[in-house]
């Protein structure tokens, strides 16, 4: 089961539109950055492959993916977590 933060946790005084790095958690693999690029590109229409970083986890066995966007709304922002965690190969997200 995932478990999913959809946004929860962001400041409920954020401004829109607004810069926003959304983070994806999952197994370590070359799909998952692919994976959530993708996810993400279906929301934001100007994203670019510099926004995304990727970082393993200490022992490899884990990656999450960055990927800062611009955001024109909170019900972007949510549908774009709603995705990500419907998505099987996203364990987490901030």
């Amino acid at each position: 089961m995932n478990e999913v933060n959809a946004g929860a946790d962001a400041p409920q005084g954020l401004e829109f539109p607004c810069d926003y790095p959304i983070k994806a958690m999952g197994r370590a693999g070359p799909e998952l950055p692919q994976t959530v690029m993708a996810i993400i590109a279906k929301h934001v229409s100007d994203l670019s492959p510099d926004a995304m970083r990727t970082r393993d986890s200490r022992e490899g066995n884990y990656v999450s993916v960055t990927v800062t966007v611009r955001v024109d709304s909170r019900r972007q922002l949510e549908a774009i977590y709603q995705d990500l965690g419907d998505c099987e190969q996203v364990l987490w997200t901030l």
